[in-house]
């Protein structure tokens, strides 16, 4: 097993705020990194050691990126299938492609998910919504397999007359439908698995959502001890399922029947921010100690914390927010303000009882 050690180059594919908080943790450590985005200007390129601005079918800018890197990773899951081909086979890429090809597709991520034994949300496939609607009834979801994400790309469908509509507004994008799951709240867990098969999970926080994007994540989250080892261990039962290295994102339904599991993310993970300011090794740094080899870290809980997602012109109050004791500030130093465009993050600390260490 290759360890990667101080003054190694690790690859992200991304240049995103997710890839400038793991190359702010990769410095921490002695690493360089290497940014692949094919937008300009990307937020990670301020924190990095290199940028190549190309996209995922310069094949010839791949070849180079991997040539300069030791290992790869990613900080998002859509990247194309033909550039992925083309990388693994110079470097190693970690988490691996099993795990990348199984979350970037909703059908496929429920299907893996139930096979462990897992409860998810009743689903059918929808290219024929009549059909889909008779399989999962009304209310539900219409979501495209592949792409959507923070609220993008998904219908609600309330009645099966408005079944016919919503499938119209995906613009022949292959369809998932879900049913409604009636749960109290949503927690997530971020969880770690290291090149020796050692796992380590964060305490679950619980999130709160606003037109489709997360706006906090609370920890401790509300969860008996009952519901808190359950989220431990279907974490974990995915990471080892396959063969998984790095972090992860579950996000978990918390129902009167038990624990439902929403989707996962196989990368460092927004409501995983929180631990920048509430463990001593946070999910940027576990990342970074799992893809290169390392032992992975503490990740035990010394503090509460509440996460708020700055979001659009939320950057307006920084000043006020900069005033405000024990509020921690990440910016992603992204120049315009959209609505619903991530800007950045604070954190929250208050001293609480701590959490369980990770395990």
């Amino acid at each position: 097993m290759a360890i990667l050690t101080s003054g190694a180059t690790i690859g992200i594919l991304g240049g995103g705020q997710l890839g400038r908080m793991l190359a702010v943790a990769a410095s921490r450590l002695g690493f360089h990194v290497h940014i692949y985005e094919p937008g300009a200007n990307p937020p990670a390129a301020d924190v990095a050691h290199a940028l190549t601005t190309a996209s995922y079918e310069d094949e010839d800018a791949l070849r180079a990126f991997a040539a300069a890197v030791d290992v790869i990773t990613y900080e998002f899951e859509n990247v194309p299938t033909a550039a992925l081909d083309l990388l693994e086979a110079i470097r190693p890429i970690r988490p691996n492609r099993r795990a990348l090809a199984t979350s970037q597709d909703r059908i496929a991520e429920k299907d893996f998910l139930t096979g462990l034994g897992l409860t998810v949300a009743p689903y059918a496939e929808a290219s024929n919504i009549s059909a889909a609607i008779a399989a999962v009834g009304t209310p539900a979801i219409l979501k495209t397999t592949r792409f959507g994400y923070d609220g993008k790309g998904q219908a609600r469908i309330r009645t099966p007359e408005e079944a016919a509509a919503a499938h119209a507004s995906m613009n022949g994008a292959p369809t998932v439908l879900e049913g409604f799951v009636n749960f109290s709240h949503e927690v997530s867990v971020i969880a770690a698995r290291g090149l020796d098969g050692s796992v380590a999970v964060y305490d679950p926080g619980e999130n709160v959502h606003v037109d489709g994007i997360l706006s906090t994540t609370t920890v401790p989250a509300r969860l008996t001890p009952t519901q808190r080892s359950d989220a431990v261990l279907i974490a974990a039962r995915i990471l080892n399922a396959l063969d998984y290295v790095g972090v992860m994102g579950v996000e978990l339904f918390v129902t009167a029947d038990g624990l439902l599991v929403n989707e996962i993310a196989p990368r460092v993970h927004n409501s995983g921010h929180w631990t920048q300011n509430g463990c001593a090794v946070d999910q940027f740094e576990q990342h970074i100690r799992a893809v290169s080899g390392w032992p992975l870290g503490d990740g035990g809980r010394h503090s509460d914390v509440v996460m708020e997602n700055l979001i659009g012109d939320d950057i307006l109050r920084v000043p006020d927010i900069a005033t405000e004791r024990g509020a921690a500030l990440h910016l992603y130093g992204k120049a315009e303000a959209r609505p619903g465009r991530k800007m950045g993050h604070v954190n929250r600390v208050s001293q609480g009882a701590g959490g369980s260490r990770a395990g």
